[in-house]
Parts: structure tokens; C-alpha cells; sequence
């Protein structure tokens, strides 16, 4: 909406569904997204209570919102309630993005291809051929690892506390390219084959700021070191591989172009970026 509209008669709905949302900076980011656009719209963050989620997926339907985000944590329950999943959903096994075609609720992940588009625009790396060691076999994970290879790695290596979790990663990723389940002692002997280091845990983020997610001695200037955290925007792990000549890349690009991505699929128009950038960047900073 421009600054002189307000919610009226005509505003087409959109929300956030998960448990807890208050958090969430989605609202704030899409009505931005919506403003600069000229679009007469409104997004709203709604609190799922377990249990609700069915009749909240059918209430999309009855309130005829045109599209909702789906966040923790209902990635994955929510697929059971869509009348049609995108391939890359499907691969991935989890669903962010719900597009409500007249009725007809499609689901997406745009979780993996914000990453890659976000960690490309940011550092210039290509991925093609590229060798990635992925720290953490987590729900984002899943979504990072199928975008990497579908953006051509050569190979990936996944390391996680939970070998079977990883070995679970590897098996889906190994449809699409190479990978192996890597124990944490035994990273030092493959770190100097490895371009790109992802970290995918929740280690190092706010407030537990000074864990880290992999020995720094093990970090070399070589590497592209990538972090999905946002808060905060630079981690202890991103300073500690900017410290040893490391390219880093932080996790705010990859909130923001899902968000993009779901805004494009909603409208079928170019999500204004750079707006949508700066007012997130304006709520971290505050």
C-alpha cells in the first residue's frame, strides 16, 4: 500500500503461520514490500497453536488470503493439507511459501533457492564444480544442500553431532551429486579441498553469541565461510574466518530473498529488494 492507503474493502490478506511468530520480522518486511509496490495488501504474523494447523490451512481457503508463510514449525505437517507441491518442495520435504490459486493452495520452498541467490549476489562465487562442507543436517539444511546441487557443487560433506541425521541429508543429497557424512575429527584432513563452509546449526546465535560451530584454527583464506544466523549480522564464526583472510557471508540475505521469492510468487512482480533490506536492517539495528 502507498503511504496514503489504508486497509480497506478491497486489501488482499497475507500472514506468517508458526509457533512462536512474535519474533518475526516477516510482516514487517513484506508490507514494506507491498508499500514500495503500490499494492493494496496486508501481511499479519498469526500464532498456530499445535493441533490447529489443519483448520488454519483450510481457514486460507474460507478468508480467501492469496498466500501465507509457513515457519517453525510447521514446514513439514503442512504438506499434508496443500492440494499440490512444487518439485523442489517435494525433493526438499518441507514447504515455506503457501500461493492460493483461487482456492487451490500450492506449496513452495523458497528457503534454499533465497540462500543461493543470496550467497551468489553477496560473495560472487559460482557454484558450479564447487566442493561445500555443510555443518548441521537441520530443516534449513535440507533446503541449502538441494539448492547447492542443483546449483552444480561438485560434492558435499555433511557434518552433524547425530550421525544418522546426517547420514539421512546424505542419502537425499546423493540423488542429485556426490556426498558424504563427515565426523567433526576428521574435517581437518578435507578442509584444504573445501571452497565453501556453511554453517546451518543455531550455534553462535543470539544470546549465546560466543559458540562456534567448527575449530577457527581449521579456517584458511581460500574458503567462502557462510552463515545463516542473522542476529547477530556478523557471528563469533564469520569474524573468526574474516580474521584468517576467509570471504564471509551472513544469514540476512537468505531471510530476505525467501521473503522476495514468495512476494514474486504472490504478485508476479520483482520484489523491491532494497527496500525490504533496509527496513529489516533498521529493526536489527534498533
Amino acid at each position: 500500500m502507498s503511504s496514503n492507503q489504508t486497509i480497506n474493502s478491497l486489501t488482499t490478506f497475507y500472514g506468517v503461520f508458526g509457533s512462536p511468530i512474535s519474533h518475526s520480522r516477516s510482516p514487517l518486511m513484506l508490507n514494506r514490500a507491498f508499500q514500495e509496490n503500490g499494492i493494496n495488501a496486508a501481511y499479519a504474523a498469526f500464532h498456530i497453536e499445535q493441533g490447529t494447523l489443519k483448520a488454519a490451512i483450510d481457514g486460507i481457503r474460507a478468508l480467501r488470503f492469496r498466500g501465507v508463510n509457513v515457519t517453525i514449525p510447521y514446514k513439514v505437517e503442512v504438506m499434508s493439507y496443500l492440494d499440490e507441491i512444487d518439485e523442489g518442495a517435494r525433493v526438499i520435504g518441507a514447504v515455506n511459501t503457501i500461493v492460493n490459486e483461487n482456492g487451490k493452495l500450492i506449496g513452495y520452498n523458497t528457503d534454499g533457492i533465497g540462500y543461493v541467490r543470496s550467497l551468489c549476489e553477496e560473495t560472487g562465487i559460482s557454484l558450479q564444480g564447487k566442493r561445500v562442507l555443510l555443518l548441521g543436517a537441520g530443516g534449513a539444511g535440507r533446503g541449502i544442500a538441494y539448492a547447492l546441487a542443483k546449483a552444480g557443487a561438485e560434492i558435499v560433506w555433511v557434518s552433524n553431532r547425530t550421525e544418522s541425521k546426517a547420514n539421512e541429508l546424505v542419502s537425499y543429497i546423493s540423488l542429485l551429486t556426490e556426498a558424504k557424512y563427515i565426523a567433526a575429527e576428521a574435517i581437518a584432513g578435507i578442509i584444504d579441498k573445501v571452497d565453501l563452509v556453511v554453517n546451518n546449526t543455531s550455534l553462535g546465535m543470539y544470546p549465546n553469541i560466543n559458540e562456534i560451530p567448527l575449530d577457527p584454527s581449521l579456517l584458511h583464506d581460500k574458503l567462502v565461510v557462510s552463515d545463516i544466523i542473522y542476529t547477530p549480522m556478523e557471528t563469533l564464526f564469520l569474524k573468526e574466518a574474516r580474521a584468517r583472510g576467509a570471504k564471509t557471508h551472513g544469514g540476512l540475505g537468505m531471510f530476505i530473498y525467501q521473503g522476495a521469492y514468495a512476494f514474486e510468487y504472490w504478485t508476479g512482480q520483482n520484489a523491491p529488494i532494497q527496500a525490504m533490506r533496509e527496513i529489516v536492517l533498521q529493526s536489527l539495528t534498533e
